[in-house]
This record gives C-alpha cells, sequence and structure tokens, in this order.
C-alpha cells in the first residue's frame, strides 16, 4: 500500500502511483498526461472524453478512445458539428464508446457550438486559463493535488458563457491536468524529473 508517494515500476522508474495501477496507464502517463496539448480539434477530443469519463474511472475511457475517435470522426470539429439525427442514433447504439445520452448530445452540442468560433480560438480561451507555474509547487503525494482550484473554476465559466456543456470545475480541472496546464506529476516521478524530448 502507498502513502500516494511516487512509486518505482518494473523498470526501478519513480512514477505517480496511479500509473502503475494498470498497464494501460503506463505509457498513458508517461507519453500523454501532463503534456501540452495544442490545436482546436486536440482539445475538443480532451474536453468531451474528460465530459465522458464523468462519474466513471479513466481507464474506461482510455481503453475506448480508439472507439470514440472513430465513432466522432476523430473529434473534428467541423465534422462533428454536421452529424444528424441518424448519426446521433447511430452513437447511441455503439457499443464502442460510452452511450450516455446527455454526454452525446453534449458533446454534438459542443461541437456546434465550437464550430462557430475562430481559428484556435479554444485554444487560446483554454490557454488562456493556465497558472503561473512558479507558483504552484510540485506536489510530493497525490492528497497534495486538488479536484479544482480557482482556475478551473474560472475556465469552467468561461466555457460555459461561451454555450459548453459538461464543462463543470472538476472536469475542467482534469482537462487542466490531461494538457499540461498544469504538471501534476508528482515531485520524485520520472516524468517531471526527466520528461521524454519533444
Amino acid at each position: 500500500m502507498t502513502d500516494g508517494a511516487a512509486v518505482a515500476g518494473p523498470d526501478g522508474a519513480l512514477r505517480c502511483p496511479w500509473a502503475l495501477s494498470t498497464e494501460d496507464y503506463v505509457s498513458y502517463h508517461d507519453e500523454e498526461w501532463g503534456r501540452p496539448v495544442h490545436g482546436d480539434d486536440a482539445l475538443f477530443e480532451r474536453i468531451s472524453l474528460e465530459a465522458f469519463q464523468s462519474g466513471l474511472s479513466w481507464i474506461t475511457i482510455l481503453r475506448r478512445r480508439p472507439g470514440f475517435r472513430a465513432a466522432f470522426a476523430g473529434f473534428r470539429i467541423e465534422k462533428v458539428a454536421a452529424f444528424t439525427d441518424d448519426d446521433r442514433a447511430r452513437l447511441l447504439a455503439d457499443v464502442g464508446i460510452i452511450r450516455n445520452r446527455a454526454k452525446i448530445d453534449a458533446t454534438l452540442a459542443n461541437a456546434r457550438v465550437l464550430a462557430d468560433w475562430s481559428e484556435g480560438e479554444l485554444d487560446e480561451l483554454i490557454w488562456s486559463h493556465a497558472p503561473d507555474p512558479a507558483g504552484r509547487p510540485a506536489p510530493r503525494i497525490l492528497a497534495d493535488i486538488p479536484a479544482v482550484t480557482p482556475q478551473s473554476t474560472a475556465l469552467s465559466k468561461a466555457l460555459k458563457k461561451r454555450g459548453l456543456r459538461f464543462v463543470g470545475p472538476t472536469t475542467a480541472y482534469a482537462l487542466m491536468q490531461a494538457c499540461g496546464l498544469v504538471n501534476d506529476h508528482l515531485e520524485a516521478c520520472v516524468s517531471r524529473i526527466s520528461p521524454p524530448a519533444r
């Protein structure tokens, strides 16, 4: 049992303990989580997947991500915005994704909202809420990591004001963590000490 501190994996490297809870998490932790994500379509995918994750474990979403990408046309905003009632019915019957009516409807509605934005506008809005990293000490244990912050609350309000759905403060913070607006890798984690070259 861990106290929430970094744990040594099979390769001897220390990682955030959640990264070693299942094999699927290791590459996600090492290569994606906390790495900067830019681009409207890429951020739309993350917003959508974080919304689908609400109330579920992230591993459930991660294992179905290929199915989500296939079902939602690679999360290309323009394509999803053009989905019809037939597409909605297809999504509600697709066993490769989470068939939650409210979350599917929110994803389609969000795409329609975002299709009217200028290119780069979503990227700019989200990244404008990144806190100053100098004011954020590295977490030593999992208990040091918040679920909500003033910045995630502000981001949630900004997204909702612009018409997006399923973007509460907790979901917004998970988005900030996943997309690299904040670095919540533990202080001793290999991904904080020596992140992979880009």
